[in-house]
């Protein structure tokens, strides 16, 4: 466990939240069924209670196609009578990262029979938040509901120690007054949301599960009987360009939510036989192409069938080309840009914009504006010595 010279993460994290209480009027959290979101619901649950400001607000935005254990652990934290439930089963469509249809209409009111499980029987249903479908902008649109005109304070479990992308997100720049473990919403109306778990590593955060006897998701253990990585255990939805892996261990993890998947989404069985190669760029360039940009360049158009996709990752790969013409080893981005293809990760562009800010590119950006860099750092960057 991290230890601070005053606090350790546990008591640094409950400050930091106790200090939200105080300067916003209204606090919700935001619940994946995760394990991270569960340390920051109990954590928000009990500073509530001690504040008398209970029932707490509680916000899942539903993507359908989840493991039936998080829903399962979902509707356990919303028939809490601690908790204000927003389970949002509303439609929207979001990227689909198993196949060439790119996007794909979550609880689509017209295909009701398609759905993977019965809509929770007080669960929002009807999309009354704004023209936006797409799943951030529904965050956004949600909240400017609900606080019009207050101050709102969206607490979620996010952690540095997931991604550099993450880590230089939340240490870096301040978010609100002098915290930067937070994003800017909307802070015309006071809106922001807040990591206060960003320091913990996963030890922290299962040690503090188990100490307190919290509940939580149990595809967890099931993850981990079936020998997964504790750091690549993932409790989100099941068409993420970060969560298709878990498709190859489905049909023996939770069978019944395999068949209903394989009728929900096209190119998940696809995925299942394929096995690690579905979506994961080939360790070695094949022989008909010339470099990794050939191959990217050749696969962008007849795999990526959906024309706004298709413009978006050809706009950024011209972009970074432009961008990183007199970087060395231009084989390592070109790499990432296909898995962006095989992923149909044209909407966030996380692939590409955590390869942006990760540390050697973070150096040779450096190095480029001449700023001393320490000579450990130069030598082993493949960017600047190739």
């Amino acid at each position: 466990m991290r230890i601070y010279n005053h606090a350790n993460v546990l008591e640094a994290a409950q400050q930091r939240i106790a200090w939200l209480f105080d300067e916003f009027e209204n606090v919700v959290v935001h619940c994946s069924g995760g394990k991270d979101s569960t340390v920051v619901l109990n954590l928000a649950l009990a500073e509530a209670e001690r504040r008398g400001r209970l029932p707490l607000p509680v916000m899942w935005l539903d993507q359908e196609m989840e493991w039936q254990a998080t829903a399962d652990m979902v509707q356990a934290v919303m028939e809490d009578p601690r908790v204000e439930p927003r389970w949002f089963q509303i439609p929207f469509q979001m990227p689909n990262s198993t196949s060439a249809e790119a996007w794909i209409k979550i609880w689509d009111a017209d295909r009701p029979d398609l759905w993977m499980r019965p809509k929770w029987a007080r669960a929002y249903t009807e999309n009354i938040f704004g023209p936006g479908e797409d799943f951030y902008s529904l965050f956004q649109a949600i909240r400017r509901h609900f606080y019009p005109d207050s101050s709102c304070a969206t607490i979620g479990g996010v952690r540095a120690e997931e991604s550099p992308g993450r880590a230089a997100g939340l240490t870096s720049f301040p978010t609100y007054k002098w915290v930067t473990w937070g994003t800017k919403e909307d802070p015309k109306r006071g809106h922001y949301n807040f990591y206060p778990i960003y320091d913990w590593t996963y030890r922290d955060v299962w040690k503090a599960i188990h100490s307190h006897g919290w509940p939580y998701c149990r595809i967890y253990d099931q993850m981990y009987q079936y020998g997964y990585h504790i750091q690549d255990m993932r409790v989100s939805n099941l068409h993420h360009e970060t969560a298709v892996k878990h498709l190859r261990f489905m049909q023996e993890i939770e069978p019944v939510t395999w068949e209903k998947l394989t009728r929900r989404m096209k190119g998940i069985n696809t995925v299942k036989q394929l096995k690690q190669f579905a979506s994961q760029t080939p360790k070695e360039l094949p022989w008909m192409f010339s470099d990794w940009k050939e191959y990217r360049d050749f696969l962008l158009p007849r795999l990526v069938h959906d024309p706004t996709t298709q413009h978006n990752l050809a706009k950024t790969f011209a972009a970074f080309d432009k961008k990183y013409v007199d970087m060395k080893r231009p084989d390592l981005r070109h790499k990432v840009e296909v898995a962006s293809i095989l992923t149909q990760d044209g909407d966030v562009m996380t692939k590409m914009k955590n390869w942006e800010i990760s540390p050697p590119v973070g150096t040779w950006r450096k190095w480029k504006r001449g700023d001393a860099i320490r000579p450990e750092f130069l030598r082993t960057n493949p960017y600047i010595n190739g």
